[in-house]
């Protein structure tokens, strides 16, 4: 842990343990296969932002995997535990189920889900960032898609690039060749008054950050239309951001594209079909009126 971050506050199946202190079992599948579901949410002044929305997404998740429904009250008790530990005027909350204890391959076990709530004060994301459009692509017709699973290594591997470019988040096409998503995050670009998002057929994740923002610019009058964008929409956009449960809705300056790529296979990606650019300080006026209304909308109701 970095020097001076406050510490992760970490529950499991029933009690708070040290960051550091051994909880989960060796054989328990989400480790060995990656086989579960988890939502991050922000907290701010203690509360849990957009909680039923998130309980609602890992209910999707949990049915696509094949698990049972969320326990509400079981991670609502890991919950109160992490921010019972002490205040937490702005942080992180991610919750994860796994499927449990299983055997050393891709069948389950029977021994039950694992249930871990961590949680994390940190300063508010800046309003503002770069991205890297990488050449990887997202499979739109896979058996995770739309799916928010801990199988998470790919985004490793593309924010990796991201950063090696100078970004803080890449971009991936769909394997059409289509504009799909960030790692973390969804991606929306303006074209003169009209906000375009990725439509979830595209296969990004249905993020929660994301239907609030569609739901609550239509209700200001905003034409958003969620369809299949080429990803050289981005080389046309007037304005682009993205938006997550901890970002909000942050304006990108800047977007950066990763060089081709040779998979472990052999198989040569090219570089993505766009052009490096600036947009200035992302600061454009579609940008700024929904990062304001998201804002207004936010502090009014902690649970839309």
């Amino acid at each position: 842990m970095d020097a001076g971050m406050p510490q992760v506050r970490v529950w499991v199946d029933g009690r708070l343990v040290g960051p550091a202190e051994p909880a989960l079992l060796p054989l328990d599948h989400g480790f060995t296969v990656g086989d579960g579901v988890f939502e991050t949410a922000k907290v701010v002044d203690g509360v849990v932002f957009a909680a039923d929305r998130h309980h609602a997404r890992m209910d999707r998740s949990l049915a696509g995997l094949g698990l049972s429904p969320l326990d509400r009250d079981r991670v609502q008790e890991g919950v109160d535990a992490v921010l019972g530990v002490g205040p937490m005027s702005f942080g992180r909350l991610r919750y994860t189920v796994t499927a449990g204890p299983g055997p050393l391959g891709s069948e389950r076990g029977t021994g039950g889900t694992t249930y871990l709530v961590t949680g994390q004060e940190q300063e508010p994301p800046p309003r503002t960032t770069a991205v890297a459009v990488v050449p990887w692509a997202r499979n739109e017709r896979g058996a995770l898609t739309g799916l928010k699973t801990t199988s998470y290594a790919e985004n490793v591997v593309a924010l990796a690039a991201a950063k090696r470019a100078g970004a803080a988040e890449a971009l991936l096409p769909n394997t059409a060749g289509e504009l799909c998503e960030g790692t973390g995050s969804n991606v929306f670009v303006v074209l003169g008054e009209v906000v375009m998002t990725p439509a979830l057929t595209a296969g990004p994740l249905a993020g929660v950050t994301r239907a609030l923002t569609i739901e609550w610019l239509r209700a200001e009058g905003v034409e958003v239309v969620e369809g299949h964008l080429p990803v050289a929409v981005l080389d046309e956009a007037d304005e682009v951001w993205i938006t997550s449960s901890v970002r909000d809705v942050c304006a990108v300056t800047r977007i950066e594209v990763t060089g081709p790529a040779t998979t472990a296979t052999g198989l040569e990606l090219p570089a993505p079909v766009v052009m490096p650019r600036s947009l200035g300080d992302g600061a454009g006026p579609v940008t700024r009126f929904a990062q304001e209304m998201f804002a207004r909308r936010a502090a009014v109701d902690r649970n839309p």
